[in-house]
């Protein structure tokens, strides 16, 4: 930083735990002078935030794998940006990188660990919380790592229009499958089929859902990819063929319970007659291999056979109303908030 000009941040703050979805109560916007480095640190101004339906956890109950958030700490949330200052020799200023950066302008960070740089993409940064980030990665490995699609297999895709799904879509037609969407709107199947090159789609608001898959695929599903949970979980273990594989990602139709236990599906006995696999995956177990999955992603970007669908909004502002409109599912693809201009990204 240049010396004597101290650098304001504005951050997101809880202020009240929500009863269901976020609210105007839940958060409140703050300001703060951003303290000078030492030894060890790096200074991120961050360019774009990523809204995900498991943020509302952090403010519940922290989640699987979180502590909760205290009342007064800064919002949790993974964001992209570049870095401006450093006093560590792992990062240098200029290096773009993806974290936990939290719902802030500039993010002072002391592990640098904790971030991921940008090696292989000179398109748009916002790809760093979208297809090349951990949306794209939990894309990526529960696809391929989990589902192991086949050329030839069907691939149903819940929330397929969403930020994950979105991806699994494009990455199981890159693999040779026959993707099938389950959306929430005719237009998120307009999107789902024109746009993302899924096979068919079904719209779980008007269809008769287990009915439509089964006039879509005959001879059952190989792979089920679920972002969802309920219902949905339900008429895609129905709908499995023999020897198939369901990849749990997400169970978003779960997430605001009135304090009683996420429902479990009522019919999962039918993955022992069917011989079915039903598992999960931890994102994060795949750190290590996330320059594979980014560098793999980025030549299919490039050669535009994998298209990044985002719903863009403007503004630190916008982030709570943001969030909230997850669970209404206003979004059409990865939701992101831009909240300062970008730089370019050099090749390499």
């Amino acid at each position: 930083m240049t010396e004597g000009a101290a650098r304001v941040n504005r951050r997101w703050r809880l202020k009240k735990r929500p009863a269901q979805n976020v609210d105007d109560d839940t958060f409140e916007l703050a300001t703060a002078e951003v303290p000078e480095l030492d030894d060890g640190q790096f200074l991120v101004r961050v360019c774009y935030l990523s809204l995900a339906p498991v943020m509302r956890a952090y403010v519940i109950d922290g989640g699987v794998i979180e502590s909760p958030l205290e009342i007064g700490d800064t919002m949790r949330g993974r964001g992209v940006g570049q870095v401006i200052a450093s006093k560590t020799a792992a990062l240098a200023a200029g290096d773009i990188v993806h974290g936990p950066f939290g719902w802030q302008e500039y993010a002072l960070m002391d592990d640098a660990d904790a971030v991921i740089r940008m090696r292989h993409w000179s398109g748009s940064i916002s790809a760093g919380v979208g297809v090349l980030g951990i949306t794209g990665m939990s894309a990526y490995f529960g696809l391929f790592d989990k589902g192991r699609p086949q050329a030839g297999d069907v691939v149903l895709v819940s929330g397929a229009v969403g930020g994950v799904g979105s991806v699994v879509g494009q990455l199981a037609r890159i693999a040779g499958a026959y993707p099938v969407a389950i959306c929430g709107s005719a237009e998120k199947c307009e999107v789902a089929v024109g746009e993302l090159g899924y096979t068919a789609a079904v719209n779980y608001k008007t269809d008769d859902v287990r009915g439509r898959l089964a006039e879509l695929c005959p001879d059952g599903v190989d792979v089920f990819f679920d972002n969802v949970g309920g219902d949905i979980l339900e008429a895609g273990i129905a709908t499995m063929a023999d020897n198939g594989r369901i990849v749990v990602c997400g169970a978003i139709s779960q997430y605001l319970t009135d304090g009683s236990a996420p429902r479990g599906p009522s019919n999962y006995f039918d993955i022992v007659y069917r011989n079915v696999s039903m598992l999960g995956f931890h994102v994060y177990a795949y750190r290590d291999r996330y320059p594979e999955a980014e560098r793999r992603m980025s030549e299919w970007l490039r050669d535009g056979r994998l298209r990044a669908l985002e719903d863009r909004l403007d503004g630190l502002e916008q982030m709570p109303a943001a969030l909230a409109g997850l669970f209404r599912g206003d979004n059409i693809g990865k939701r992101i908030v831009q909240i300062a201009p970008e730089p370019r990204l050099a090749d390499g």
